[in-house]
Parts: C-alpha cells; sequence; structure tokens
C-alpha cells in the first residue's frame, strides 16, 4: 500500500497535485446541485423549505461521512480510499441527470454528499508527504481545491442551458470518471512512520480537547464557505432578481476569492500561527455579515466579498493547526474537524429557509452568523490563556 521511497524535506508535488484535482473535481460535482437549484426550483416547483432542505442534504453526508473516511484513511491509505470516493462520486452524478421529483433530488443529493466527504481523505493523504514546517502550504494548496465549487457554479447552468439539463451534472461527472483514472495510475501512498493503529488508538485523539476546539472553528470558517456557496445562487436570485447565469458568476467570483485566500491562510499560518490568524478571522467575518444583512447590492457585494476573503484566510489557518496538534492522527482528527465543517454548511440553509418563509428576509440568518463567529472570538481569545493556551498561540503542541 505504501510508497517505499523516501520523502523529501520539501515533499512531493505531484501527489499534490494529484491530491488537489481528485478533491476540486468532487466538489464541482458536489457544487452542481447548488449551482442548478434555481432552475430545479422552477421545473420541480419547489418552496423555500423544499429548497433548503435540498440544498442541505448532500451537505448532511458529505459532513458526517469524513469522519469514517479519515479513519479509513488512516488505516488503509489515501490513495485506494479516494479513488473509491470518486467512483461512487461519478455514478451519484450520473444519476442526478435522471431527478423529474423531489423525493429523487434529495434521494441523489444524499449520495452526492460523499464527493464533499472526500476532504478527510485528501489531508491524510498530502499531509504525510509534507514535513511539519510545511504542512500549511501544503494543507492550504489542497484545500484551494475548492475552486471546484467555482467551476460548478458558473458552469453547470451554462451548460444546462446549451446542451440540456442533464449536462449541468453530467460534464463534472464525466471529468471526474477521468480524473480518477489518472489518480489510480499515479498516486502513492507515503512511507508510513508508524504501525498500523488499532481502532480504539485511531480514535483516542478524538477526545482531547483541542480536536474539539479546531471543530468549532472549522464549523464557522468552512460551514460559512459551503453555506454560502450552496446558498448564494438563491439569495441573488429571490433578493436582486438576477438570472441564474448571473448569480452563478457572482457566486464562482465568491469560491474563487475564498479558495485562493486557503493557501495564503496556510502560508501566514506557517509563519505566525494559525491561532493569531484566528483572532483576526473571527471579528472580520462578524463585521462582513452585517454588511450582508443590509438590503442593497452594493453592501451585499462587499460583505460577501469580505467573507470570502475572512473564511478562507480562517480554513487555511485551521488546517495549519490540525497536523501541528495531531501529527499521528491526522487523517482521525480531520474527519472530526471537516465533519464540523460540513455540518456548518448543513445547518444555515436549513435555518436561512425557515427564515425567509417566517419573515419574509434573510436578515436574521445573517444577524444569528454575525454572533456566532463573536462567540468563536471569544473562545479563541479564552485558549490562549492559561498553560495549554501559551502553547497553542507560540504554535506549539502540547
Amino acid at each position: 500500500m505504501s510508497d517505499t521511497s523516501a520523502t523529501t524535506s520539501e515533499g512531493n508535488n505531484l501527489q499534490l497535485i494529484l491530491a488537489t484535482g481528485a478533491f476540486a473535481v468532487c466538489f464541482a460535482v458536489f457544487g452542481s446541485v447548488s449551482a442548478m437549484m434555481p432552475i430545479l426550483k422552477k421545473d420541480l416547483g419547489l418552496d423555500p423549505i423544499q429548497v433548503s432542505t435540498a440544498l442541505a442534504i448532500p451537505v448532511l453526508l458529505g459532513s458526517l461521512g469524513r469522519i469514517p473516511l479519515g479513519m479509513l484513511t488512516d488505516r488503509y491509505g489515501g490513495r485506494i480510499i479516494f479513488s473509491l470516493v470518486m467512483a461512487f462520486s461519478f455514478i451519484s452524478a450520473m444519476l442526478m441527470g435522471f431527478v423529474e421529483t423531489y423525493w429523487e433530488l434529495v434521494a441523489c443529493g444524499f449520495f452526492l454528499g460523499i464527493a464533499l466527504a472526500s476532504f478527510s481523505v485528501g489531508v491524510g493523504f498530502v499531509s504525510g508527504w509534507y514535513p511539519p514546517q510545511r504542512q500549511g502550504y501544503a494543507l492550504g494548496v489542497y484545500g484551494a481545491g475548492n475552486i471546484g465549487q467555482s467551476l460548478a457554479a458558473f458552469g453547470s447552468p451554462v451548460l444546462a442551458a446549451a446542451l440540456g439539463f442533464k449536462w449541468g451534472f453530467w460534464t463534472f461527472g464525466i471529468l471526474l470518471l477521468g480524473w480518477m483514472i489518472f489518480f489510480v495510475l499515479k498516486a502513492r501512498n507515503a512511507p508510513r512512520r508508524t504501525p498500523v493503529k488499532s481502532f480504539g488508538e485511531i480514535i483516542k485523539p478524538l477526545k482531547d480537547s483541542k480536536s474539539w476546539l479546531l471543530s468549532l472553528y472549522y464549523f464557522l470558517t468552512f460551514g460559512g464557505f459551503v453555506a454560502m456557496a450552496i446558498y448564494l445562487p438563491v439569495f441573488l436570485t429571490e433578493m436582486f432578481k438576477l438570472t441564474p447565469g448571473d448569480a452563478g458568476a457572482r457566486t464562482a467570483g465568491f469560491v474563487v476569492l475564498a479558495t485562493f485566500m486557503r493557501p495564503v491562510g496556510g502560508i501566514l499560518a506557517d509563519k505566525v500561527g494559525g491561532r493569531r490568524i484566528l483572532l483576526w478571522v473571527f471579528p472580520i467575518t462578524a463585521a462582513m455579515a452585517i454588511f450582508l444583512a443590509c438590503p442593497s447590492m452594493i453592501t451585499f457585494t462587499i460583505g460577501a466579498l469580505g467573507m470570502a476573503a475572512a473564511i478562507g484566510l480562517g480554513n487555511g489557518a485551521v488546517f495549519k493547526l490540525v497536523p501541528e496538534y495531531f501529527p499521528n492522527a491526522v487523517g482521525a482528527v480531520t474527519g472530526l474537524v471537516g465533519a464540523a465543517g460540513g455540518l456548518g454548511g448543513f445547518f444555515p440553509p436549513l435555518v436561512l429557509g425557515t427564515i425567509r418563509k417566517s419573515t419574509g428576509t434573510f436578515t436574521l440568518g445573517f444577524v444569528l452568523l454575525g454572533l456566532f463567529a463573536l462567540l468563536c472570538l471569544a473562545v479563541a481569545y479564552r485558549s490562549g490563556t492559561g498553560p495549554q493556551g501559551r502553547l497553542a498561540a507560540e504554535g506549539i503542541s502540547a
């Protein structure tokens, strides 16, 4: 299962490219659901609650699936697990092209969530190839696979308009199949530095309080990214009456900015520490939530782009801290933290749909987002007090 060649102090860029590409195409397959939602809403006659549920359901499997996939990656290596995830995601993408009823949409969307769950596989796969001082860089670059959401946001509506509804899903499914074949041929697992662990040893780090702190931070940063990315087409078409194509292009811009800032966050975290970056990210996120709550295209745009930059930095910073705190359990802890981030993308669409139906606006949802960002700031600041906090502030694992 493992490549027996020695790793260099610089890592392995080929394996990083393979994993980043796989995650990007998986994310595009996942993102095609939200990108196509304005069309699905019209064709299937969905109400706001149904739209929110259909958007949230794929995130559910994509969140909870990260925990077992991370553990399996620690146990069997990322090459076989990532390959299986891509194969399953390809099948689900093909089935999405045949959806004709709401319940078919929910069922197929649920299984498509496995594409989102791929994240924890790639983190365990990539981190094994890189030394501690380059983990922020490597995982930041890998996380830039979020760009797949942008490809779907822009491409799916265009493809559906030009080639027919099915191709809004099938194009990215076929692209995923091609990358899976390339991955199977070229991917190799990093040499193991420790013996294969038992199940009990794998889950032991999940009891550490630091893993739950990182989960809270990722619930906001990555959860905010997913929630905004999947709901922006709905915001823009309902609040500002944009066309699905225009809304998709603007959503793509949000995703590109957040994706670009993720490796920047990782690189900065390598230099100054992940916690220090987060102490800037949380108050900026809270401020941008207030801009989003203002019913003007100008303020909404400022809020969306500012939030994209902030949570992108936050995503990179959080995953600098995972291998730093848990160098021998990256897959398992990534599964937990990634699941928290995914759930951060699962609940907001449901809450937003309920708020929209009850009040007629999304304003209260943005206010709640700002308050949660301030809660994370308080927790992060508090975690910097006492012996454990001082270690975290200095970027040293206990």
